[in-house]
């Protein structure tokens, strides 16, 4: 049982680094998740995720496969766009979600253009679906950095974010910057994002983020105790993805995906507001 579950981690150190980075990315994705459910926001997320594509991409081109230049050239993009997206919205008839959607599919195209391109094979899908097992030092702790600083600005906006998020004509009313939070907030999604990318690609990144929210969605209903258990169900992914991508050999971002993908299952089965539950409740 210890050889099954600990061994791994205790003899490789490139496992430790990983389940180190999961650690990290679940502390910072989960409450970030779960405020993109309560915004009802889990699309512009997905398209958030692929717009960060062409930035690393370009940083790729420039340095290889470095996490701070891809990181880097990743958030810049993200930005642009968030920065676009939120400007059409404000000047066309176009809703947010419609802008991000238009950017989306331009910057994936133009992202598997430059590595098709400029790379090879390989390149582009570790720019997909990213290798969490290669997280080096350098890695790791811009990862961490980025958590860090994530749940610092989130714990001085986080009233004001709540509000919008519930009633953002009552934040209007009483003179708060909403657009000035929303935007913020953006800013965090695009940055864990980044962060995400190293371990599980553009095309999987997101699912870190909302799976684990999603599940923990269906088991509480108070904000704290969501923010709680989806970073515990992120955590509970990455290291049994780990266990699952090392002892079957299977890939490391798909396995932890899946491992979310589980635990959501038996959430909308068993978790107190499941279909199940709801369907037993009304019977």
């Amino acid at each position: 049982m210890i050889d099954f579950f600990i061994t791994p981690f205790s003899d490789y150190i490139f496992l430790r680094r990983a389940l180190m980075a999961c650690i990290a990315l679940a502390l910072g994705c989960g409450p970030v998740g779960v405020l993109l459910v309560l915004r009802r926001m889990s699309l512009m997320g997905d398209a958030l995720a692929h717009a960060i594509l062409p930035g690393a991409a370009l940083g790729y081109l420039v340095a290889g496969l470095s996490l701070p230049a891809m990181g880097l050239g990743g958030f810049l993009a993200g930005f642009l766009v968030a920065l676009l997206a939120g400007a059409i919205s404000r000047f066309t008839i176009l809703n947010e979600d419609a802008s991000f959607a238009g950017f989306y599919l331009i910057s994936l195209a133009f992202g598997v253009l430059i590595v098709s391109t400029h790379g090879s094979q390989v390149d582009l899908m570790h720019l997909l679906f990213g290798t969490i097992l290669a997280v080096d030092s350098v890695s790791l702790i811009i990862v961490t950095s980025i958590t860090t600083v994530t749940l610092f600005v989130l714990a001085l906006i986080y009233r004001p974010l709540l509000i919008e998020c519930f009633d953002p004509g009552f934040l209007r009313v009483i003179g708060g910057w909403g657009s000035l939070y929303h935007f913020l907030f953006l800013i965090l999604v695009a940055l864990n994002l980044v962060a995400t990318f190293q371990a599980l690609g553009t095309l999987m990144a997101l699912g870190m983020m909302m799976l684990p929210a999603v599940s923990s969605r269906l088991w509480a209903r108070h904000v704290w105790s969501l923010f709680l258990l989806s970073s515990i169900f992120a955590v509970i992914s990455g290291y049994f993805g780990l266990l699952l991508s090392y002892h079957l050999e299977w890939p490391s971002g798909p396995s932890i995906i899946l491992i979310a993908g589980l635990i959501y299952g038996i959430s909308l089965i068993m978790a107190p507001f499941g279909a199940l539950k709801q369907q037993q409740g009304m019977a």
